[in-house]
């Protein structure tokens, strides 16, 4: 290899070590998972409930919202799913994706039969679902800065701000 390559080796992250190291405490990791589990039970209820009538599109609705809460215990309780061969596999890799693709994946996922079927089931029983989304997309912002820091980045760029208007006054002497 070229050191080009090996430059590029460096610089790419490595997703066990993302997965490890993604800014979430344990508290906020647990506090996403229980509510993919809760989301997952949601969307299993009430998918089975929109399945009962005779409109096609409240069916496929409440498919896909069952299909949701299949994928959600799969990926955030595979313990839920030891009868199936590849749970572990499956979950392993959705630990390893980082939280603005989770966040992105079920919040999508969630919202498909909303639009599919309209209804108070499909809402309620995607909400929380939605939220899990929504937790996995806010730990993706980041952890909050401390005022002292904000103060000395913004009194470093009030500094080159300066230095650069008196170098371009000084230049144009």
């Amino acid at each position: 290899m070229s050191s080009q390559d090996d430059q590029f080796q460096a610089a790419a992250p490595d997703p066990a070590a993302s997965s490890a190291d993604d800014g979430m405490t344990w508290w906020y990791r647990w506090l996403c998972r229980i509510a993919g589990v809760i989301g997952g039970l949601s969307c299993a209820f009430a998918g089975l409930w929109n399945c009962v009538t005779i409109n096609p599109l409240n069916i496929a609705a409440g498919v896909w919202m069952m299909l949701n809460a299949f994928v959600l215990f799969l990926c955030e309780a595979p313990f839920c799913c030891q009868f199936i061969e590849f749970a572990n596999a499956v979950s392993a890799r959705a630990d390893k994706l980082r939280p603005w693709q989770k966040a992105a994946f079920y919040c999508g996922m969630a919202v498909f039969p909303v639009m599919l079927s309209l209804t108070l089931t499909t809402l309620f029983g995607n909400a929380i679902a939605f939220a899990t989304g929504v937790l996995y997309g806010l730990s993706a912002l980041g952890k909050k800065g401390d005022a002292i820091s904000y103060a000395r980045i913004h009194q470093q760029q009030k500094q080159m701000d300066e230095e650069k208007l008196t170098g371009s006054l000084e230049g144009q002497s």
